[in-house]
């Protein structure tokens, strides 16, 4: 089985905007963090590969798909939550998560 490195930029990227809601690769490329299209391709791609995301197509032509977090993927949330809880306490120029985000339930 592939590993993936949660300690990417990019995967905890894409694991934020899955949980806050995103789940087409044109809206991960309207994050304000302006991943390139191949990073994302590649970051999508081994995320399904690992088994945090399922990739589901909603158009055949031309293809499109939406992702969506798995099991396993969903179980990161509290470690998320926690490195954001971290993060905003001893590094006073973190980005602030969004209350739904720090409040979700699994």
């Amino acid at each position: 089985m592939k590993h993936i490195s949660l300690s990417t930029h990019w995967t905890l990227i894409i694991l934020r905007d899955l949980l806050n809601g995103k789940n087409r690769f044109s809206e991960f490329l309207d994050s304000p963090e302006r991943i390139t299209t191949n990073v994302l391709t590649d970051r999508l791609v081994l995320m399904e590969e690992t088994g945090l995301v399922n990739k589901i197509p909603y158009q055949l032509r031309p293809k499109r798909f939406e992702y969506e977090l798995t099991e396993k993927g969903l179980g990161l949330l509290p470690l998320l939550q926690e490195m954001c809880r971290w993060a905003n306490h001893f590094m006073s120029e973190t980005w602030t998560a969004l209350s739904s985000f720090m409040n979700r339930k699994i």
